[in-house]
């Protein structure tokens, strides 16, 4: 009888493989806002600091407070791995991305639970301007999928000035399925659609206090077939244009404030 070892599954090299690949990651945030917000953040693993000296002096506090020792150098030997368009202002920091944990650590507790899902919303910039807008008006998580959706970057970082250190931002296997998730916690969730009948207001009448998803899709396609089936209704902004007129990020701060007025 042979004592060779069973060759593993490929689906178990490929994601023995991915959970590897994702731990090796590391993200280069830039910007003297995004750079500090993330030295201060206690959850952030900080890897690598490059500074200018001036960018240096305006960080000093921070760095102290971190405990990192930067790499100074000259403005014109500032070379980092990120775009070279990229406005960075002396100051870039390699990290590793944030964990924030699973969908009941973050979606469960709130004292008026609200949460954006995000359909294919790819743009770093859209995501980043929704973070901040969630973290002003108090979303328990921003969730995007872990294809289709923008990852964790720089430029994300920048955009959201400083709220992707303190704002909850998931990436999540499937989208239908977490929409599902969210149901069984006793979420109402609500997609955005500009041919929807009702308005956000009517939807959430006299349920402002409970737990309320809303779905946002990318800018043209909108939400996916499949994403309209799953949610538990399809409502419109009330105002007087039509939705599709809206930047995604600013129908996100309005959806999320319509919600909270029920």
């Amino acid at each position: 009888m042979s004592n060779k070892p069973s060759k593993k599954p490929a689906w178990v090299v490929d994601k023995e493989k991915a959970k590897k690949a994702a731990g090796a990651e590391t993200v280069w945030l830039f910007g003297l806002h995004a750079v500090r917000d993330a030295l201060l953040n206690p959850k952030r693993e900080k890897l690598r600091l490059v500074v200018t000296p001036n960018a240096q002096i305006k960080l000093e506090e921070a760095i102290t407070e971190a405990g990192i020792a930067p790499e100074v150098v000259e403005p014109r030997k500032f070379s980092v791995p990120i775009d070279p368009g990229s406005v960075h202002q002396g100051a870039a920091l390699e990290v590793k991305p944030l964990n924030w944990g699973g969908l009941e650590d973050n979606c469960i507790g709130a004292e008026v639970p609200r949460v954006l899902l995000l359909d294919r919303v790819t743009d770093p910039h859209n995501v980043g301007a929704i973070l901040r807008s969630a973290e002003v008006l108090g979303a328990s998580a921003v969730i995007g999928t872990r294809h289709h959706s923008a990852p964790e970057t720089g430029a994300l970082a920048k955009t959201a000035s400083g709220a992707l250190e303190r704002q909850p931002y998931l990436r999540m296997r499937n989208l239908a399925d977490t929409i599902v998730a969210l149901q069984q916690m006793g979420y109402l969730v609500l997609g955005l659609d500009g041919e929807a009948e009702d308005t956000i207001e009517q939807a959430v009448a006299g349920r402002s206090g409970d737990p309320i998803a809303l779905v946002l899709g990318a800018e043209g396609p909108g939400l996916r077939q499949k994403t309209k089936e799953t949610v538990d209704k399809l409502v419109k902004i009330d105002a007087a244009g039509g939705f599709g007129s809206l930047n995604v990020s600013n129908a996100a701060a309005i959806s999320l404030y319509a919600s909270l007025r029920g």
